[in-house]
């Protein structure tokens, strides 16, 4: 089934803002974007998503191995004893994880990142648990980021939205979106209230085709 997902701002990276826009997906890939009205017009059978706020490409996080390879993320089961915040460090080493609680901690970690936008992260990943659970979640592994990727952290729409994406928007590419509730307004004032906001503010996350995260 094709699906258009449209949202009062949809920003490609590359090409022009669309306001009222969409993007029209089939199966796990991009076939058309442009004016939701358009859209719907050449697509009447279609099935529409509209998302307050603002459509982006799906985020790249570049610290994939920091944040599941040298963290763990407790369970809510846990949080009585660990808390809910990641550990790191002596805390960390004092878990003495297996395998198991490697894969379950990862798992946690990557649902926080799909809950923030985030289709891609980059390794290198050395935990055949960790390997194994980007692996099965969908999330594209990419190769290291070359240079210094800043301080490790989920929020990657502190460095500006070109930064962040994966890839952008186009006919062809894989279908992994972002959306985010930030007010629309096809000027430059959206990329600074987008950094405000950060990834906190993403409300919805389509992976390879698939609405994998939808804010309640």
């Amino acid at each position: 089934m094709l699906t258009l997902h449209r949202a009062d701002l949809v920003l490609p990276v590359g090409a022009p803002p669309l306001p009222d826009g969409a993007v029209a997906v089939r199966d796990d890939r991009i076939v058309a974007l442009g004016p939701y009205a358009e859209l719907a017009a050449a697509h009447p059978d279609a099935r529409t998503r509209s998302w307050p706020g603002v459509l982006t490409p799906g985020l790249c996080n570049p610290h994939g191995r920091m944040l599941l390879e040298h963290a763990y993320h407790p369970d809510p089961r846990e949080a009585d004893r660990l808390g809910t915040a990641p550990l790191t460090g002596q805390a960390l080493a004092a878990l003495d994880l297996d395998d198991a609680g490697w894969g379950a901690g990862a798992r946690r970690g990557l649902q926080r990142m799909l809950s923030q936008g985030t289709t891609a992260l980059r390794g290198p990943l050395l935990r055949p648990a960790v390997r194994t659970a980007v692996a099965r979640s969908g999330l594209v592994l990419l190769p290291p980021p070359e240079g210094d990727p800043g301080e490790p952290g989920f929020d990657v729409l502190r460095a500006g939205l070109a930064a962040a994406v994966h890839t952008p928007l186009a006919v062809g590419a894989r279908a992994d979106l972002a959306v985010f509730a930030v007010a629309a307004g096809a000027d430059e004032g959206v990329e600074a209230a987008l950094r405000a906001a950060g990834t906190g503010s993403c409300i919805a996350t389509v992976l390879a085709g698939r609405l994998v995260h939808r804010r309640r």
